[in-house]
């Protein structure tokens, strides 16, 4: 999981199995950032259309959730044009993860603890944070 800021300079990081869904993940990422200050948006795909998390967001951390509805949702539709023309933004997720690429060392995955893993992950975010400030 990451979360990135408008420019695609990672703000959080954190690793889990591949089993918990994202939504289940998102608190545990916003807690391991690397800046004091919480973001004031999140924009994530339809899978983070969930009542739950955009409150749990809110509330806890004053931010708001961003996402597309999915197509069978049943409550009442929460977001609006004027938000989901951020939604067009969410490339930048999507280039960080390829500037994450660049890195073979996590894309094989030769390390067998997750903590090891995790700080191979911090360093190439580091270093990905000093080359593009």
């Amino acid at each position: 999981m990451a979360v990135v800021d408008r420019h695609g300079v990672p703000v959080a990081v954190s690793i889990a199995s591949a089993s918990p869904h994202e939504t289940k993940l998102v608190a545990d990422t916003l807690e391991n950032r690397f800046l004091p200050e919480t973001p004031q948006r999140m924009i994530g795909d339809r899978a983070y259309d969930s009542e739950p998390l955009g409150d749990h967001l809110l509330h806890h951390y004053a931010t708001e959730l961003i996402a597309p509805h999915k197509i069978n949702r049943v409550a009442d539709p929460t977001q609006d044009g004027r938000s989901l023309r951020r939604y067009r933004r969410r490339w930048k997720v999507e280039r960080f993860f390829a500037w994450l690429h660049n890195y073979r060392r996590l894309v094989t995955r030769w390390e067998f603890h997750a903590e090891n893993f995790l700080a191979m992950v911090q360093l190439a975010c580091a270093l990905i944070l000093l080359k593009h400030l």
